[in-house]
This record gives C-alpha cells, structure tokens and sequence, in this order.
C-alpha cells in the first residue's frame, strides 16, 4: 500500500491550495481517509477525515478548518483531496494523507491509523 501525496507549497495568507494524495494497493471504497498535519514543535492533528464509500458520508473537519477546508474522494481513481481556501499563517505545516478500514469518522472526531503517506509541506506566509 502507498500513498503519495502532493499539492503542497508556498503561498501568501489568504490564497488557496488543493492536496492530492495518490493512493495505491488497496480498493479505496472500504477505506475511510483522512489528512492529518504537523506543524514545527507541535502534536499531529487531524485536519479533516472522510468516512469509506457505500455507507453514510460522514465527515470531520478541525474547527480551525470548518468553512475553509473541503475533503473529497474519488475512489474510481484512488485519489484524495484536500480543498483548502483562505489559508493563514496557522496552517503551516506537514500535511499527511491516511487511509484505514476501521476507520472512526465522526463530526467530532477521527481517529485513521493502517496506512499512512510521508506528507507535503505547506508554508503560508503573512
């Protein structure tokens, strides 16, 4: 299984990037997704997860997130987005794609441990 993602770079607070991350070796309809990031001296977070297709879409954003960030899937090209509009010096960090069959998505949490990509940087400047 790998996972590869990409999209991230520098841009000026206010603009707006989009993640992608490549997914591979696995059906991607049963598994729940989610990105994650780490930001310099900090704990990694979960940004924003989505549950696995076939059931009831489910989403969860960080609060920091809600209204800027949308999270997507396309599972017929084993793909995960990360739409994030209005950046700010705060997101910088490294954002992380993952993937997992037991995935545990609520709107007040998500918890994705099976597999996980080695994650794109994201530098928002002021």
């Amino acid at each position: 299984v790998q996972l590869q993602a990409s999209g991230g770079g520098v841009v000026q607070a206010g603009e707006s990037l989009t993640l992608s991350c490549a997914v591979s070796g696995i059906t991607m309809s049963h598994y729940g997704a989610g990105w994650f990031r780490q930001a310099p001296g900090k704990e990694r977070e979960a940004v924003s997860c989505i549950s696995a297709s076939g059931t009831r879409t489910t989403t969860y954003y960080l609060t920091s997130a809600e209204g800027r960030f949308a999270i997507s899937r396309d599972d017929a090209r084993n793909m995960i987005y990360l739409h994030m509009n209005n950046l700010e010096p705060t997101d910088t960090a490294i954002y992380y794609c993952a993937v997992d069959t037991i995935a545990v998505i609520r709107s007040t949490m998500c918890s994705i441990d099976d597999y996980w990509g080695r994650g794109t940087l994201v530098t928002v400047s002021s």
